[in-house]
């Protein structure tokens, strides 16, 4: 999140100020470029001084924006958008123009973006530039949520309404229809830019936009034969960078399997492929010359398109498929439609351009009238009245039913600077002295297991490359540390030696957890792969498993695997194994007083609790969801009181014999296990009391402790390694800040859960309150 100050926003005097929320230039997508278009003509109509930009970053480093743009929100950072809320809240803003595509906020189906309208106490006026028959739940949830929270919505075609009113009951009064801009350019010959492309004297095919296997490039290149058969110089243009994200996962692997097949059908004398993201003024040049625009897209759903409507407004003649958006812009012959992937109505359609002139300058006179009344003018004074009828609707925004969750409570930021210092090209460091890495004590594969953890989560969260490169990197340690015989060595030194015959059954079990976070949250095939090769390779070692850590270390990794593979017979199997040896335990040690595993409380508690309430997550056993409760329940009796965690510490731990609680020597690995523990109590019982524990022992690091004392450093993301009888601790290990980050990760990812349930809870209720906003 960056903010320019407070100060350089605007207060209201006379006229209207107006907050754009949404991607923006130079990012490189349509949704960028439509809010930049959207927000200068707009601009023109109420002052260019009189609005400003909220935009969206999909990489840590954000873009380089003009200054318009006063507030930059992370995608996948939660918690920025309650911050971008009270950035709005607090400037001279009197509405808020929001540009709604699922995959640019954060969360399931993009449903961050709530955070920000819930928190807003300004009018807000949706775009809406996706609009889903029949979606899956986590999009219509995410939908439903966005437009109760909205006064008004704008949709850019009619089939939009039509879905939007019959598949979602929403009002047809609140739903505007406002087209997609294009620019005002004059109606021109295509040979008056052709010389700009050394395209002169050829018949000219372009097909333009951000490139991906969507796009349909292909069926084009498979018409091309037959049309050149009959037209030698016919040249194909296709002008458009990789899309990023299809760029940030594959690479240029389509682009490069397209040069290919231009190779393979003789076609390198008629295509061309500009890989580049060009600006306005060299896309209207790029269109200009164009004799045939060609919109092959695969998807029979898209709802608008950016690409046709510039087409359109540039009076172009027009081959597309014939997806929604197509169907409606280009009837009345404005344009031929070509069924999905068929490359040889494609290239009769072509074919038939090239030689009848008559029928293609009708077409283009056809679509360039329809597109002046789409021009940035007409659509920027369009926006600006709908945005005048809703502030001067005093009702609807005094109106009582407006539904605002409770906000949330602040949390860190999620930092992983200091797991990143600790880490190296062999693993993770298990040691900091003074927060300086001591490479004496070389790594651990408890360490590099639990990072896992961490990193994985993280990218699940915020889709952040950087999680898969340390991933990767701890993933590797796993592999080298495995025996044989499915076991694993813990200690390494910082020569790259184990110095372990053998680890402990915890070490296995915690290396199973790590490698059921990889099954289940890693995105690249080669190293899920792997991590189930690893997992499977160390079952039979699970089977003997004696100790209680180990067993519940285990069933969390269990329970990993089974969310990717949930039909996994053998792994259902040892889930029942492993639960039911946990429960033999308790009623071997347990009394009214004692509700534990053993005789003696340690380390790292609330893990057993929780693998038994993940066993009755899988099992629906009823008698695992009964224990796990009681235990933490007497877990909490033991390390809860006067409102603050005292847990036991180190220095001779709690037994059952003499009851006498070791105060010191406390460590974040029980804390971290706490939180994440309560979390998943709430999860399975629906108690708030579960969830109000997870927050007041995520406190514990930030000072909520005996000693009042902060274990957690906001400069540099490092945790401490415990609190002694001197207060914190001077050393920084990894251990710590991977359990800190355990417990701050799984709050974020609650409170992600909420948002998806507050949804879930909206549409349920129906729009009553949403047809008087």
């Amino acid at each position: 999140m960056n903010a320019k100050p407070i100060g350089m926003s605007r207060t209201r005097i006379g006229r209207m100020q107006v907050t754009f929320v949404g991607n923006y230039l130079p990012r490189n997508c349509g949704i960028a470029t439509f809010t930049y278009d959207l927000s200068h003509a707009v601009g023109k109509e109420i002052g260019e001084d009189a609005y400003t930009v909220i935009a969206m970053n999909n990489i840590p480093q954000g873009y380089k924006y003009p200054q318009e743009v006063v507030f930059e929100l992370q995608q996948n950072r939660v918690q920025d958008y309650r911050l971008a809320a009270e950035y709005i809240n607090l400037s001279g803003t009197d509405i808020v123009c929001l540009q709604h595509e699922f995959g640019i906020f954060g969360g399931p189906g993009g449903i961050y973006i709530t955070n920000l309208l819930t928190h807003l106490d300004k009018p807000v006026v949706t775009t809406l530039h996706t609009v889903i028959r029949d979606p899956e739940p986590k999009y219509k949830k995410a939908l439903i949520d966005v437009t109760r929270l909205s006064r008004a919505l704008v949709v850019m075609s009619k089939e939009a309404k039509h879905i939007l009113t019959e598949d979602y009951d929403i009002p047809a009064s609140k739903i505007h229809h406002i087209p997609h801009g294009v620019p005002d350019i004059p109606f021109i010959d295509p040979n008056f830019y052709k010389d700009l492309f050394k395209v002169e004297d050829r018949f000219t095919i372009l097909t333009f936009g951000l490139l991906s296997p969507e796009k349909g490039i292909e069926v084009v290149l498979d018409a091309l034969p037959a049309v050149v058969a009959k037209h030698p110089k016919v040249v194909y243009i296709v002008l458009g960078a990789t899309h990023p994200e299809i760029k940030r996962h594959q690479g240029e692997e389509y682009r490069i399997s397209l040069e290919r097949k231009v190779r393979d059908l003789g076609l390198t004398q008629n295509v061309i492929f500009h890989n580049k993201f060009v600006d306005i003024k060299r896309l209207c040049e790029f269109i200009g010359m164009a004799d045939v625009v060609v919109v092959p897209n695969l998807s029979g759903k898209q709802i608008v398109s950016g690409t046709l409507s510039y087409a359109l407004g540039m009076g172009k003649a027009i081959i597309s498929t014939p997806y929604s958006y197509a169907r409606e812009m280009l009837a009345d012959e404005r344009g031929i439609l070509v069924n999905f992937g068929d490359s040889k109505g494609l290239a009769m359609a072509l074919i038939e351009l090239i030689e009848n002139d008559r029928l293609r300058h009708k077409m283009r006179k056809n679509a360039y009238n329809l597109g002046r009344r789409m021009i940035w003018q007409e659509v920027g004074r369009a926006y600006v009245a709908l945005f005048n009828e809703v502030l001067s609707d005093e009702e609807r925004a005094a109106t009582p039913g407006y539904w605002k969750p409770k906000a949330p409570a602040t949390l860190p930021e999620v930092r992983l600077d200091h797991l990143k210092m600790l880490t190296d090209d062999t693993g993770i460091i298990q040691h900091a002295t003074h927060g300086v890495p001591d490479r004496r004590y070389g790594y651990s594969t408890d360490d590099a297991s639990r990072a896992l953890v961490v990193v994985l989560t993280h990218y699940s969260l915020f889709k952040e490359e950087s999680s898969l490169l340390l991933a990767k990197k701890y993933l590797s340690f796993l592999h080298y540390a495995q025996r044989e015989d499915g076991r694993f060595h813990n200690f390494m030194d910082y020569q790259r030696k184990f110095t372990d015959k053998v680890g402990s059954e915890d070490t296995l079990g915690r290396a199973l957890w790590g490698l059921g976070v990889v099954v289940n949250l890693n995105p690249t095939d080669s190293h899920l792969a792997l991590a189930r090769e690893m997992f499977e390779k160390s079952t039979p070692a699970v089977e003997k498993l004696v100790h209680p850590r180990a067993m519940a270390y285990a069933l969390i990794g269990l329970y990993e695997f089974l969310q990717r593979y949930p039909g996994a017979s053998n792994m259902r199997r040892l889930v029942n194994l492993l639960a039911d040896r946990l429960l033999a335990r308790y009623r071997k040690y347990s009394s009214p007083d004692w509700r534990w595993f053993d005789d003696a409380l340690t380390y790292g508690n609330a893990n057993i609790p929780r693998a038994l309430l993940l066993a009755y997550q899988i099992t629906g056993k009823k008698e695992y969801l009964e224990v796990g409760l009681e235990s933490l329940d007497f877990l909490t009796e033991i390390e809860y009181h006067d409102g603050y965690f005292d847990i036991v510490g180190n220095k001779g731990w709690y037994n059952r014999n003499n009851k006498e609680k070791a105060l010191y020597g406390q460590q974040p690995i029980d804390i971290g296990y706490l939180v994440e523990a309560y979390l998943l109590a709430h999860t399975v019982t629906g108690k708030t009391r579960y969830r109000e524990l997870a927050n007041v022992a995520f406190e514990w690091f930030l000072g909520r402790n005996r000693p009042g004392v902060p274990l957690y450093d906001f400069a540099t993301g490092a945790c401490a390694d415990g609190i002694e009888s001197n207060g914190a601790s001077l050393n920084q290990g990894a251990e710590s800040v991977i359990c800190f980050l355990m417990a701050l990760l799984a709050l974020i990812k609650a409170e992600s859960a909420k948002s998806e349930a507050d949804a879930e809870a909206a549409a349920a209720a129906g729009y009553n309150s949403a047809e008087v906003i």
